[in-house]
């Protein structure tokens, strides 16, 4: 069974809001060793523009793997733009 587009991005949504904590959490604690010094609204500003960079890239590569995936026994390869009928 195909995975629908809003399937995938709701699935990319939810593994991302839990990474979103990780990075916030992860600049917090290693931007000063590097001698980086920001305010907790700039981590929290950080941390939003490299989620939505993330959802984005997760959504385009599940979309990529599900026109790849194997549909029957004499499959060839990836389905190309223009084939696709969804």
């Amino acid at each position: 069974m195909n995975q629908s587009r809003l399937m995938s991005l709701i699935e990319s949504i939810a593994n991302v809001i839990v990474g979103y904590g990780v990075a916030v959490m992860t600049q917090i604690l290693i931007f000063p060793i590097f001698g980086l010094y920001t305010t907790l609204a700039q981590n929290l500003q950080m941390g939003l523009v490299f989620t939505v960079v993330s959802i984005a890239r997760s959504y385009v590569l599940r979309r990529v793997f599900e026109g790849c995936r194997p549909r029957r026994p004499d499959f060839t390869g990836c389905k190309t733009p223009s084939s696709t009928t969804r």
